[in-house]
């Protein structure tokens, strides 16, 4: 039996009853997966976004092509759980693109329309191995250190000394907040946490200020 959740928000609450449905869903599929050679189906990039939602109230676009929410915001996903590569952030920001809807300046101005990026990420905790979700906000339109590392990596870019994806890796099984790049490793502002005790999942950290004034920081490790 699991533990008793803590007294908390409504759109926590709800949070974490999709994170006991992701991981149910999870968990009944492995076996089938194992037994057959491929990849446990994890849609992480649905999951990811329908959580971002949930905590945030920021609707989807509702099946269109374009941001991932309806505000112009993006959510970039990575899954530990049972992984066959190394899971990272990938195309965290605009790069590349020829479409003429999807087409942004080659500079850090193509991050003005983009009010956040989250970054989610699913892992585990400690040498429990703990299922754990993690949700971090950057405030990608004016937070100064994440776009002065980006700036630089627009600058690379356009010296073709880096390819069109943008890499940021995640701590996985880690316990700390420090996403890495070439260009800087920046502590990121943690909007959510929660991890499963027994078998549900129980929050550890929710910190909605960060919608208003989290602000990423530059790090040496």
């Amino acid at each position: 039996m699991g533990g008793r959740r803590q007294r908390s928000l409504p759109e926590v609450d709800r949070a974490l009853r999709l994170l006991d449905a992701h991981y149910r869903e999870f968990v009944a599929s492995k076996p089938f997966a194992d037994e057959t050679g491929h990849p446990v189906p994890s849609d992480t990039r649905a999951w990811s976004q329908i959580l971002v939602s949930t905590l945030t109230g920021i609707e989807g676009i509702k099946r269109k092509k374009g941001a991932d929410l309806s505000d112009g915001s993006d959510v970039k996903a990575a899954n530990v759980w049972s992984a066959i590569d190394t899971p990272r952030f990938n195309n965290c920001i605009p790069a590349g693109r020829t479409s003429e809807k999807a087409k942004r300046p080659p500079t850090v101005s193509a991050l003005d329309a983009t009010p956040y990026i989250f970054f989610v990420l699913w892992d585990e905790q400690d040498d429990e191995r703990l299922p754990r979700c993690r949700v971090w906000c950057v405030r990608s339109n004016s937070d100064p250190v994440f776009r002065r590392v980006c700036a630089k990596w627009y600058r690379q870019f356009a010296a073709d000394e880096v390819s069109n994806n943008f890499q940021l890796h995640p701590p996985r099984n880690q316990n700390h907040n420090v996403i890495r790049n070439t260009c800087g490793n920046m502590e990121f502002p943690l909007l959510f946490s929660a991890v499963m005790k027994g078998s549900r999942f129980q929050m550890q950290e929710y910190h909605p200020s960060v919608l208003r004034n989290g602000r990423c920081r530059l790090v040496n490790r």
